[in-house]
């Protein structure tokens, strides 16, 4: 019983530690999955560099995408893209 009783801080602060830091770390890497996999042709994004386009081509073989900008068109992984340009709006206007 003794022993239990010295184990008992260390499994609290790891189930803190889980339910603070792993838990929505995971929950946040599985909805940028999904998102990634929802993108199609003609989506506004904004990717992680900051870089705004609209999704010109999309090749599921490599996981890339052709983004297209002012500048011309350029080729970026999946995961490189942020979010969505209209969900940006819609989060800055609710603040």
């Amino acid at each position: 019983m003794e022993g239990l009783g010295n184990f008992a801080p260390f499994l609290l602060m790891l189930v803190i530690v889980y339910f603070f830091m792993i838990a929505p770390q995971m929950r946040r890497a599985k909805k940028e999955k999904q998102f990634a996999a929802a993108l199609k042709k003609g989506d506004r994004v904004i990717t992680k560099s900051g870089m705004y386009g609209k999704v010109a081509e999309l090749n599921d073989k490599d996981a890339s995408c052709v983004i297209e900008t002012l500048a011309g068109k350029i080729k970026f992984e999946r995961s490189a893209i942020s979010m969505e340009l209209s969900q940006k709006l819609n989060s800055s206007k609710k603040k």
